[in-house]
């Protein structure tokens, strides 16, 4: 009968710690560094925030921590997006405007200009180009490839629609 009680009192023990390691921190969830633009760009982002895809090349959407209108997240490990972040430096580089830097380069995905960088880690780097806001899309190492444009193409009509054309501040 003794054995009998443990065995009972071990039930709500074990369904508590599987509980808790269904809760546990060690998910999957992104941190993400929330950018801090002005208020008129801040309300361009709030509107890519309402019209992004919950979907990115086959991934679904899973926003970053801490929560934000300003940033968003699909897959694990995850595709970031930041909006109202600061111009790239390698934007303004004339060696990418000349195609000398073979780690940054320009180029247009469906309508929405972008600044490709690669960076050391293997993970890309996209930044929009000549829209009234930046945004930048990272593609960790683990989800890059040598084609990263199903994850431009996913996003382009979102961007196209809430962040119009022009030259961000």
């Amino acid at each position: 009968m003794n054995s009998l009680r443990h065995r009972l009192i071990g039930l709500p023990v074990l369904a508590v710690l599987i509980t808790a390691a269904g809760c546990s921190s060690a998910d999957d969830s992104a941190t993400v560094a929330v950018p801090s633009p002005d208020a008129a760009v801040a309300k361009l982002c709030r509107n890519l925030d309402t019209a992004l895809p919950r979907t990115v090349d086959g991934l679904s959407r899973q926003d970053p921590e801490p929560a934000s209108a300003l940033t968003a997240g699909w897959g694990s490990p995850a595709i970031i997006l930041r909006c109202g972040v600061d111009r790239p430096p390698k934007m303004v580089d004339p060696k990418v405007a000349e195609g000398n830097d073979p780690n940054a380069i320009s180029g247009e995905v469906n309508g929405v200009g972008w600044l490709m960088e690669k960076q050391d880690d293997g993970s890309y780097r996209f930044t929009t180009a000549l829209r009234q806001a930046y945004v930048e899309v990272t593609v960790p190492k683990q989800r890059a490839r040598q084609d990263n444009s199903a994850v431009l193409v996913d996003l382009a009509p979102a961007i196209r629609k809430a962040i119009p054309n022009g030259i961000a501040s």
